[in-house]
């Protein structure tokens, strides 16, 4: 019985999706780009979404069949084998395999064993900073130490083994060595990590030999499932109806307008030119926005000013993955008035039940959080805008590599989830004191010093604020908290911050992620009732007071990613990846409960809860 290969449809966009390396039942493969996906595709409607990346629209690969998804007329979307250079477990013989010898339904076999034995693949690969991917040059790191003049006199370039020795350990036990007539070249893998001088490909496994470009990048081989091989790049985008908003929001709806327009993409890459003054005089006639209203959009999504028409200031021409600013619109529809549910956004305002309450610490907890709002019914949509390779700042790859489609892939997940907002008043206050703004000073230069600093910027807003952190980081311990209590998977549930003092923001949305049922079963709305989310928040901020990893990470000036984390590590704040919008970096549990000289939002309610307790006890 052929074993099954499956990819999940949710698994196209995010984890596996266009260029991802991944290892399935013992076999390795690469995801290829959009362009060889089948025809059958499954639209995703994202008008908002699409608008703000400038596509056409969305689509989803059918969903996999019940079968290998090797074979040529299989569902869903297409992979490839990868690396092709291959070994035998029994023998050590390598073999590059190639499409033709591909055997629908049926993994590598060895040719020269018997019983026949199934083939492994190389566990290292080569990349490089423009987002090229390749097989490693066994020929060439097998002849390596041999001089250029008796590495051309073999003639051999296939017949290489992969050896193990039973005198060494590690990576220096490993070694590749040539079996061609005369030769026996051979080096073991002790320092075969990094760069070698090894030549780039220039195009990606999936892309042919003309697609190939004179890549002057230098190579680096890793290992296959490595960190680095893949950052996709994603945006996501809730579906919210285009209702009636309440009125402090009326700049905020013209503003979506005018990022809707069909017009507004096309004067962004004009900008500064003569023909941009067309462009406005057209979206100010169909949207009814002034001139100030459009310099400010510009000049935050081009992210300089835009010069007259006579100046000479012009648009960068480098390609780069658009990055939406969508909060805006998200924001003023959980704070709407109550509105007619649909069938993909169902919200409905509740509170932590404390209303009477005078006893500490929920008469605290009360004062310091503000607006809670249940979402019944949602519909997020997330699209795969490309990738990077080697770092998050090198070279954007799009998922459509030969550059001719104009629609992107995505996939569309359905869950629930709780809107918390903090106390205003209690915020500001806290922002202005002296200990807080030193504290989130030091984290904004690591941030101006990393070269995550462009990508981030568009979650965090023009400056990396001390409200940003907070809520960011009382995202990540509420999540933590309420994969005890609601039955989710820290994996399963996902943040999105609301936190630009520019936009008025100061909120947190905690919802489910999972592309299957498990996002639908309603545990995550019932934990938002009264009291429950009182008695959730107070556990959250006593378990956050300690960490097991403290004082050392309670003192950490620098930690995590590019130093962008300050008293957080995985004993007490960092989620998964999937979970989180920036990474894992750019949180401080100091601010949320307290630390050394440092004032948390919650300190307070952390002091009473222990003095409470302390008193019960007596």
């Amino acid at each position: 019985m052929s074993r099954r290969l499956r990819v999940r449809q949710a698994q196209t966009v995010l984890p596996f999706g266009v260029g991802a390396v991944f290892d399935i039942q013992g076999e390795s493969f690469v995801a290829t780009g959009i362009g060889d996906w089948p025809r059958q595709r499954q639209e995703v409607r994202s008008p908002r979404l699409a608008d703000q990346l400038g596509v056409s629209g969305f689509h989803a690969a059918p969903p996999a069949a019940d079968d290998r998804f090797d074979r040529q007329d299989a569902a869903g979307a297409p992979y490839i084998r990868f690396p092709a250079w291959l070994f035998c477990g029994a023998c050590r013989r390598m073999t590059r395999w190639r499409i033709v010898d591909e055997k629908p339904g049926t993994p590598p076999r060895c040719p020269n064993c018997s019983p026949v034995r199934q083939l492994s693949p190389m566990r290292f690969v080569q990349i490089c900073a423009d987002g090229h991917l390749g097989d490693v040059d066994w020929w060439f790191w097998a002849h390596s130490r041999l001089d250029p003049q008796a590495r051309q006199a073999c003639a051999s370039r296939d017949r290489l083994r992969f050896d193990v020795s039973e005198r060494a350990t590690g990576l220096e036990a490993l070694s590749v060595s040539c079996t061609g007539k005369n030769c026996g070249a051979s080096r073991d893998l002790l320092d075969v990590l990094g760069t070698h001088g090894m030549r780039c490909s220039g195009r990606n496994p999936w892309q042919r030999r003309s697609e190939a470009t004179d890549c002057v990048k230098p190579v680096q081989v890793v290992q296959r499932t490595a960190g680095n091989v893949y950052y996709p790049v994603v945006s996501s985008a809730l579906d919210i109806p285009e209702g009636e908003l309440p009125a402090d929001a009326g700049n905020e709806l013209l503003a979506e307008r005018v990022r809707g327009s069909d017009l507004w993409v096309p004067l962004c890459r004009v900008a500064g030119t003569p023909r941009a003054e067309t462009y406005r005089d057209m979206i100010k006639e169909d949207t009814g926005a002034d001139d100030a209203l459009l310099d400010a959009l510009l000049t935050e999504e081009i992210g300089v000013a835009p010069a007259s028409p006579s100046g000479t200031a012009e648009q960068s021409t480098s390609e780069a993955p658009v990055v939406p600013e969508l909060s805006r619109a998200e924001w003023a529809a959980f704070l709407a008035p109550a509105q007619p549910a649909t069938r993909d956004f169902a919200v409905r305002a509740t509170d932590l039940g404390l209303g009477g309450e005078r006893a500490e610490p929920w008469a605290g907890l009360g004062k310091r959080v503000g607006r809670i709002v249940l979402a019944d019914r949602l519909r997020e949509v997330r699209a795969l805008q490309g990738f990077r390779r080697v770092s998050p700042g090198s070279t954007f790859v799009p998922a459509d590599t030969s550059r001719r489609l104009r629609w992107l892939p995505a996939v569309e997940v359905f869950g629930e989830g709780i809107f918390l907002t903090l106390d205003k008043g209690e915020l500001t206050a806290w922002e202005r004191n002296e200990q807080i703004r030193d504290r989130v000073a030091g984290l904004r230069d690591d941030l101006s010093r990393s070269f995550q600093a462009d990508r981030l910027a568009a979650v965090t807003g023009e400056e990396l604020s001390a409200r940003f952190v907070l809520l960011h980081t009382f995202a990540h311990l509420l999540i933590r908290q309420l994969s005890f209590e609601s039955g989710y998977s820290t994996a399963s549930l996902r943040e999105r911050v609301y936190a630009r003092p520019e936009n008025d923001q100061y909120g947190v949305l905690i919802y489910t992620a999972a592309g299957d049922a498990e996002g639908t079963l309603g545990g995550l709305v019932q934990q938002g009732e009264p009291p429950r989310l009182a008695e959730t928040l107070l556990r959250m901020a006593e378990a956050a007071a300690w960490c097991s990893a403290d004082p050392l990470c309670a003192e950490h000036t620098g930690q995590g990613f590019d130093n962008l984390n300050r008293a957080a590590c995985h004993a007490c704040a960092l989620l998964p990846e999937t979970s989180c919008e920036t990474g894992n970096t750019l949180l401080d549990r100091a601010l949320v409960v307290g630390g050394g000289q440092v004032p948390g939002y919650f300190e307070p309610i952390v002091a009473a809860a222990r003095t409470a307790a302390a008193t019960a006890m007596e």
